[in-house]
């Protein structure tokens, strides 16, 4: 149950990636409320798919400005 798949993380540009870490924060914030006010989350798995989805895409955004860079 991947949020973005490898081949479609690759194809991916700058603003795109960008794009898709604010939906991700926000989402991830409305989960943590949820979790915050003891209120059962529909999905309590998804946190960590979250979590590790950002930290893919912030790996993308690194690897693309050091390319830009050479």
């Amino acid at each position: 149950m991947a949020i973005i798949r490898k081949n479609e993380l690759a194809l991916l540009k700058e603003p795109e990636i960008n794009q898709k870490l604010t939906e991700l924060e926000q989402e991830l914030m409305r989960l943590n409320a949820q979790r915050a006010t003891k209120t059962t989350p529909t999905n309590p798995g998804r946190i960590k798919l979250i979590k590790r989805t950002r930290a893919k895409l912030f790996t993308m955004l690194n690897k693309t400005k050091i390319q830009e860079v050479r």
